[in-house]
């Protein structure tokens, strides 16, 4: 009888092993699509318009002219002052899911659409463009990230900040097909949720400001809403790297 126990714990130990590597491979194949699917592009420039809402502060709809070229270069023109939420934009997919650990696929997500699957990780602290005002500060705060991408285009639509159940920041992505060709997004909507003036001063930094003062965005924020407009994309032209170095 004890040799049968021993030997049905064996076998589910090995069943469970397999399981949890087939998960792992199937997370590892998921992101490593996504990432092939972003590496097909080598460069692109568009047109960008982007639209604030954030109380205490006003900003007319700015219009951006954004250079991009693999592996990270990038080029923002425009007039006057202005910001770009630092959002991962620009980043590759496999760029922002190495600030993720213990990437595990959400099985019981709601409200996906059809062919989306979520993935969900710790968000590592460090790899966060903010200043913890001590140790404590840098323990306690835990954020997890969800990050929904679509199967049939292998793009990210959708990523959710929280600390335990409450979201701190959301985005939505829209992607439409560039030259038949490519899937890029053509809106990028980012929500802010903050209640806590400790984290309305760690969002502000994550809000770039191209020129201006920092000082400019005052309060603190209960909801901020960040609407990004792309259009006349041209894909693949060979931008040359002089451009950005001026």
């Amino acid at each position: 009888m004890i040799f049968r126990t021993i030997i049905f714990n064996i076998l589910f130990l090995l069943i469970f092993a397999n399981i949890i590597s087939a998960e792992e491979e199937n997370i590892l194949r998921i992101i490593q699509n996504t990432e092939d699917k972003f590496r097909l592009i080598n460069d692109y420039e568009v047109k960008m318009s982007i639209s604030v809402s954030i109380p205490a502060f006003r900003m007319p709809k700015k219009k951006y002219h954004v250079f991009f070229k693999q592996p990270n270069k990038i080029k923002i023109k425009s007039k006057g002052f202005g910001v770009l939420p630092r959002t991962g934009m620009f980043t590759s997919p496999k760029g922002n899911f190495d600030n993720l650990t213990n990437i595990e696929i959400n099985h019981h997500a709601e409200n996906l659409e059809e062919n989306s699957i979520m993935l969900v990780g710790n968000l590592i602290v460090d790899s966060l463009s903010i200043d913890m005002p001590n140790d404590y500060a840098k323990l306690t705060f835990k954020p997890t990230v969800d990050v929904v991408v679509d199967t049939s285009m292998w793009v990210i639509t959708g990523v959710t900040t929280k600390i335990d159940k409450i979201k701190i920041m959301e985005i939505h992505n829209k992607y439409g097909l560039v030259n038949n060709k490519y899937f890029l997004p053509i809106e990028s909507k980012v929500e802010y949720f903050v209640k806590d003036a400790r984290f309305t001063k760690w969002i502000k930094k994550d809000i770039g400001v191209l020129m201006g003062n920092k000082q400019n965005v005052k309060g603190d924020m209960v909801k901020g809403n960040i609407t990004v407009s792309y259009k006349d994309y041209k894909v693949n032209q060979g931008i040359s790297d002089l451009l950005f170095n001026k």
